[in-house]
């Protein structure tokens, strides 16, 4: 029964879209009742039923829709929850108190829930037409360059097919045949229980397939960042993708270049921190898409310098990143991009302190010139950038621990990033793992304890200086090493001055 079933979801009867040419297929609407789908109405977030409730309650289809519905069907409670409806942005906003429409590519409205830290929004999309590209007006040049033409105007591509302005309206089939893969083409009703599957996106999600609606070298080329989600989709489910989906995939990614420098810089964003990391990467490496793509990945995986520290240090980033995200911490984008960065910027401070600049001003053009480089304009100069720099230059500050310096330290808003980019620098090996743990004492003890480890700390330097050896965290030169302290405990997230990382900002979308 059920291999007859999953063969009618895979729609063997499927016609072509009535617009010619179209790149995707009309597929075949398929109710699929709760016995069958066996989604677990306690994963849907209460807020999202509202809308979808409310929505139909003023007579307009609704349902919840995307990578929600794929991840329900896993039995994985959605972090996001977006909502499809026949709606208009303009009917979606006047029903509820606090809606507002953005976008100008796609025009959505945020239906919002709660203030400050703890608000919920929920995304609301009207089901769009299935346009055919060469139908849809054409401009020769980009969001930016083409401001002006796109004014007004609701269906338009550049020249190479992208879709710079995708806002006509249809019916719901055609809306699902305008989506990507078939496992995020799906529509669900809490109300009724009911799942809409028009392209066999059950059958494939059951398979573990990623699988393109319609001609895959078409829809990457009307958005290219659908090979960065197909990549990241890959690693974060476990899934495969499908031989046709994958194989125009290197081929296409030069397309990306025309994808302003936001966009991507904001799909690395997810890749690196949705809990996936690790596979992300593997992912890839394994499309052939670790080199090129994106600028801050190029010189944290440049293949010429694997052994020189640069991978285990990135390694570890990522695995302690994937690890916060499973415990359900909160992480900042600031602190895996310094990650990232950090052996670019040690290369260029070296380089400017050989040409004889002072320590401190040498750092900061080391920074300033890695930003040029490798981030540009997008967010080096807002609050990421400015706790980037402060990461970075809190580094060579824990090496000094004496005097009035490490009280202050301790009471730096970014304490916690810094020092847990210091312990990840001693796991890699880069320091000696003695002054990540004098820091963690020193950050958790009392006064009178804090006293203590200043005064240990004067004497290790005072022996090192008596052997003849430099400055810095590592154990004495010559003699015997300092009793090794117990190490303390470290206190749970969001305690005192232990605040994880990031605390207070918001885990990364996962834009499903």
């Amino acid at each position: 029964m059920i291999k007859k079933f999953i063969d009618k979801l895979l729609g063997k009867g499927s016609k072509t879209g009535a617009k010619k040419g179209a790149a995707a297929t009309l597929g075949k609407r398929v109710e699929v009742p709760k016995e069958q789908h066996g989604i677990d109405l306690a994963l849907v977030d209460e807020r999202a039923i509202k809308v979808v409730k409310t929505l139909a309650e003023a007579g307009h289809e609704a349902y919840i829709v995307g990578g929600a519905v794929r991840d329900l069907l896993l039995g994985l409670r959605p972090k996001d929850f977006d909502v499809a409806t026949s709606a208009t942005p303009e009917q979606v906003k006047s029903l509820f108190r606090r809606a507002f429409i953005i976008g100008r590519r796609f025009r959505i409205v945020h239906v919002v829930f709660g203030r400050g830290r703890d608000h919920e929004v929920i995304e609301v999309s009207t089901f769009r037409a299935l346009i055919d590209a060469a139908a849809a007006e054409q401009v020769a040049g980009n969001e930016k360059t083409s401001k002006g033409e796109l004014a007004d105007k609701t269906s338009v591509v550049d020249a190479s097919g992208r879709v710079l302005r995708d806002n006509v309206w249809g019916p719901q089939i055609e809306d699902a045949a305008r989506r990507d893969f078939t496992v995020n083409a799906m529509y669900y009703d809490p109300q009724r229980e009911l799942l809409v599957d028009y392209h066999g996106g059950l059958a494939d999600a059951k398979k573990k397939l990623l699988r393109m609606i319609g001609d895959p070298a078409t829809r990457y080329r009307e958005d290219p960042v659908r090979i960065i989600r197909v990549v990241r989709f890959a690693a974060k489910l476990g899934f495969e993708i499908e031989p046709k989906t994958r194989a125009p995939i290197q081929e296409m990614a030069a397309l990306l270049d025309n994808v302003p420098a936001s966009r991507t810089f904001d799909e690395m964003i997810k890749l690196l921190q949705t809990g996936h990391a690790l596979a992300s990467i593997g992912e890839l490496r394994k499309q052939g898409l670790h080199r090129g793509v994106f600028p801050v990945l190029d010189v944290a995986l440049d293949e010429a310098q694997r052994h020189d520290g640069r991978e285990k240090f990135v390694q570890l980033a990522l695995a302690d990143t994937d690890r916060r995200v499973g415990e359900g911490k909160p992480v900042a984008p600031s602190f895996m991009l310094a990650c990232m960065l950090w052996h670019d910027v040690q290369e260029r401070w070296q380089k400017i302190r050989a040409k004889g600049e002072a320590p401190f001003p040498a750092l900061q053009q080391a920074i300033d010139a890695a930003f040029d480089a490798r981030i540009g304009d997008i967010s080096g100069r807002g609050k990421l950038g400015a706790d980037m720099r402060e990461i970075w230059l809190m580094q060579p500050r824990f090496e000094r621990r004496s005097g009035r310096v490490p009280y202050s330290l301790v009471e730096q808003p970014r304490f916690r990033a810094g020092f847990d980019f210091l312990r990840l620098r001693a796991d890699a090996g880069e320091i000696d793992a003695e002054l990540a743990e004098w820091w963690e004492d020193f950050s958790l003890g009392s006064d009178e304890e804090r006293e203590a480890l200043i005064e240990q700390a004067r004497g290790r330097e005072g022996q090192r200086r008596s052997a003849g050896g430099g400055s810095g965290g590592g154990a004495e030169a010559g003699g015997e090493p300092a009793k090794k302290k117990r190490r303390r405990r470290r206190k749970p997230a969001g305690a005192g001055a232990g605040a994880p990382a990031g605390e207070g900002a918001a885990p990364a979308s996962s834009g499903d």
